[in-house]
């Protein structure tokens, strides 16, 4: 069943106008507090609600009907609220028993296309395979939702930076590059057109990991269109060679996201001058993402163990937290970085009592249950623990 939503979720959204993503928030639960109706809409999703947008002093709204994970239908509203202090538009009106605003769906990835007129689909995708599968194939990542989703392939960033990508690609002699010549390229061009030395670079860490993140991924959108140009120009010989280029493709996107966080996090802790290993062996050579100091240390009986980290790193990790649970026996806690917007207060509780750590750029804090978002670390927090600890 979860096979089959997937692939109607991607073939609604490519045959619509125009479609939206978003992880659920606690907000859109109210597990917040703030006691606001539906699904938050943000006004960059003004085309796929309204002809115009709202105006301040005078609220309006539109009747839609939503086909859900195609088994049944809502008469739902867009609403944009501009009366009094309020400045914001929603999603409303679901009918008594809509299974997905409840607190288990926080972290769940929102999907709505807008087929024609007043008709619309919404899918809501619950596993990290299903969300990166849909994030593969219209090459998103995490911090890349909450807005309208780009259908066609154009490249859209500044001149300059597509000037570096283009020196880059052109002095490029592989068929692709590896992850780690990805990401090096990625912040380096990000880090000069901005003018940044580590003393900024550490000022901002959560903001600047995440825009690596995005540079990278407009850097091998533009990379993945020039060298694939020449396969697309011409019709393939027999249907085989389709489907292997295809996965070829959609494998390549699938392991992007992951390394590239990765090798973002390794070079933020080599500018914060940690000490630490990748992949550092521990328990029945398990390799835990991040090790402080490093597997050395760990295997010391003479270390104190007090004085040893684990991080893990996952783009998405509703289903997959669980895994750093048992590669490092000997560390209590275990941390977890994630790009995540949201997770259920079910599993917030959960990691917790596991002694998960949870670690998450700062701007997505306010994403999660209001009363988990005091424990959560941001990433410029969990690097200044590490250090005091190395002291």
């Amino acid at each position: 069943m979860e096979k089959h939503i997937i692939d109607l979720a991607i073939n609604s959204v490519k045959q619509s106008k125009n479609a939206f993503c978003k992880f659920i928030s606690a907000n859109d639960a109210g597990e917040t507090g703030a006691h606001q109706a539906g699904f938050y809409m943000p006004k960059d999703t003004v085309p796929l609600m309204f002809e115009t947008l709202g105006v301040k002093g005078e609220n309006k709204d539109r009747f839609i009907k939503i086909k859900w994970q195609d088994d049944f239908e809502t008469e739902s509203r867009f609403i944009y609220y501009g009366k009094g202090s309020r400045n914001e538009y929603r999603l409303t009106r679901f009918g008594k028993g809509f299974p997905f605003l409840r607190e288990q769906n926080v972290g769940d990835l929102l999907i709505l296309a807008h087929i024609e007129d007043d008709q619309y689909e919404g899918f809501v995708l619950s596993h990290d395979i299903d969300i990166e599968a849909f994030f593969t194939e219209f090459n998103l990542t995490s911090d890349l939702t909450n807005r309208l989703i780009s259908k066609d392939n154009s490249v859209n960033i500044q001149d300059r930076m597509a000037q570096e990508f283009m020196r880059f690609i052109n002095l490029c002699q592989t068929d692709f590059p590896t992850s780690a010549e990805m990401s090096d390229t990625a912040r380096a061009v990000y880090n000069q057109l901005n003018r940044l030395d580590p003393a900024k670079i550490l000022k901002s860490t959560d903001q600047v990991l995440l825009e690596w993140i995005d540079t990278e991924y407009s850097l091998f959108k533009t990379f993945e269109n020039i060298r694939y140009q020449y396969k697309l120009s011409a019709p393939f010989p027999n249907v085989e060679e389709l489907i292997m280029f295809a996965n070829s493709v959609l494998n390549r996107r699938k392991s992007r996201a992951g390394k590239a966080l990765e090798n973002h996090l390794t070079e933020m802790f080599r500018y914060a001058q940690l000490k630490f290993e990748t992949q550092g062996r521990t328990e029945l050579n398990k390799r835990p993402d991040f090790l402080f100091p490093g597997s050395t240390e760990y295997q010391n009986i003479m270390f104190d163990k007090n004085k040893l980290i684990c991080l893990g790193a996952k783009t998405t990790c509703k289903d997959r937290w669980r895994q750093i649970l048992t590669e490092a026996e000997k560390i209590e806690v275990k941390h977890l970085f994630t790009l995540q917007q949201g997770i259920s207060k079910n599993q917030l509780k959960e990691m917790e009592d596991s002694r998960v750590q949870l670690v998450v750029p700062e701007s997505y804090i306010g994403s999660f249950d209001k009363s988990f978002q005091p424990k959560i670390m941001s990433l410029k927090t969990f690097i200044e623990y590490v250090q005091e600890v190395q002291r």
